[in-house]
Order: structure tokens, then C-alpha cells, then sequence
């Protein structure tokens, strides 16, 4: 089991790709803490695992709130004994042309994708610095942190940002034994994709299948979408890496729409 005697914790982790991470980590043997705006359904996510009698806890966190942050850590902490790999996943999408972008829109995009990983990777930092045990940070990226798509412009900011953020979390942590990669997914049908689909097509003025055919899966080699379990995958084996020879880098997941 990759993850045996591992704490973990998991932001946005009550749907979607976050969920299936925890899920993965829990059947890999980790301790791990659903972290979620929304704690009643983390809470359901934890129970999950539990009844599969792995080891598992709901996290109230807003990433966005700095008190609220290092509060849902050292919870984990308090309940697990420490913590050893943070996957930075909490995410929103809202689309929209640069000229008619509100500013609000821009700021929280930035504040939950940005804010969110720099102050749950600085609060997991403390902790694993001080247990000496090394750990792993693993951020939630997108294709979108190596190209851009038209309506995305605090997205694509965002997720090129987390780039940065990883390179210095990566040269920082190494004195420790800690490293920092990102996970980069192409389209992933996801409830945040669904929702994505029809405002697309409105805004370009095509079809809800075209937005599909020639937007979501045009540079594809398959014209697949990118499942959750690819992803988990991909985190699982950055995570459970027993080496640093993966630090500072970016896996890209997506049936080679980039192929950096």
C-alpha cells in the first residue's frame, strides 16, 4: 500500500476529482482529512471510507480564510499525529470575455486557486518541517497552466501561477525533504465541466456538442475527456513517490492535448 502510515490531507475533496484523490489515498493505506467548504458532504466522503474500513475525517476549510486554514490542519494534525502530503485541489471556474470580466470575478478566482494553495501550503509547510519526516505537495494545475483558452483569463493566470508556487515550495521543502509538483488534467467531466459546457456555448455562439467537439476535445488524440481516476492516479504516484527525484515538476494528463 503506497500511502500506508501517511496522513493526507485533500482541499475540495467532497466531489468530483478531489474526492476521487481521497478515495484513492484512503485504498493506498493513507489517513486522510476531506477538506471542503461544504463539511456535510466532506463528512459523507470520510464516512465512505470508513465503512471501507479505511481511516478518514470531514474538514471544514474554506481555502480562502487564513484562520479557517490553519485550523482545518491542525485539526488533522491533532486527530492523525501529524501531516505528510498536502494535495492543493480547491477550485471554481467562471468564465468570461476580458472586457466584460468583472473585477470581483477576477479575485476570486485568484483568491480560491492562489490565496488557497499558498496559505494551506505554508500552514501544511510548519508541520512537516517540524516532524522531519519530509512530505509531498501536490497541486490541482490544469492544461491551463501551460496554454490558454478564450473566456478563462483568471483561470489560466491561476493555474500558470501554481507553477511558480510549486518551483519555490520545491526548492525550499528540499532542505527538509519535502517536495512539490503539479498535476495538469485536460477536460475532466466533472459537475464544474457540465456547468461549463452550456456557458460556453452561449458565449461563443455555437452548440453545447460543438463546445465538446471542436473546444473541450479538438486537440486530443482520442477525443476523450480526462476521467477522475486518471488524475487520482497521476496524484497518487507524485505523492507516494519514495524519492525526490519528482520535485518542481508538472505531469500533464490529457490524452495529449499538450504534449510539453
Amino acid at each position: 500500500m503506497r500511502m500506508r502510515d501517511k496522513v493526507a490531507i485533500v482541499t475540495g475533496a467532497a466531489s468530483g476529482i478531489g474526492r476521487g484523490i481521497a478515495l484513492a489515498f484512503a485504498r493506498e493505506g493513507a489517513k486522510v482529512a476531506i477538506a471542503d467548504l461544504d463539511l456535510e458532504r466532506a463528512e459523507a466522503v470520510a464516512e465512505e471510507i470508513r465503512d471501507a474500513d479505511g481511516q478518514a475525517i470531514g474538514v471544514a476549510m474554506n481555502v480562502t480564510e487564513e484562520a479557517e486554514v490553519d485550523a482545518g490542519v491542525q485539526r488533522t494534525v491533532n486527530e492523525f499525529g501529524g501531516v505528510h502530503v498536502l494535495v492543493s485541489n480547491a477550485g471554481v471556474q467562471m468564465i468570461g470575455p476580458l472586457d466584460d470580466l468583472p473585477f470581483e470575478t477576477w479575485k476570486k478566482m485568484l483568491a480560491i486557486h492562489l490565496d488557497g494553495a499558498f496559505l494551506t501550503t505554508r500552514a501544511c509547510l510548519r508541520h512537516m518541517y517540524a516532524q522531519k519526516e519530509g512530505g509531498s505537495i501536490v497541486y490541482m494545475g490544469s492544461v491551463h497552466s501551460k496554454v490558454a483558452s478564450l473566456l478563462k483569463a483568471p483561470y489560466v493566470t491561476a493555474k500558470h501561477g501554481l507553477l511558480g508556487l510549486c518551483r519555490v515550495a520545491a526548492k525550499e521543502g528540499a532542505a527538509h525533504g519535502v517536495r512539490a509538483n503539479v498535476v495538469c488534467p485536460g477536460f475532466v467531466r466533472t459537475p464544474l465541466v457540465d456547468k461549463q459546457i452550456p456557458e460556453q456555448a452561449r458565449e461563443l455562439g455555437i452548440s453545447e456538442d460543438d463546445v465538446i467537439k471542436n473546444v473541450m476535445l479538438k486537440d486530443t488524440v482520442d477525443a476523450e475527456f480526462t476521467t477522475v481516476e486518471d488524475v487520482a492516479e497521476a496524484t497518487l504516484f507524485l505523492a507516494a513517490h519514495p524519492s525526490n527525484a519528482f520535485t518542481g515538476q508538472s505531469l500533464i494528463v490529457s490524452h495529449g492535448w499538450c504534449m510539453e
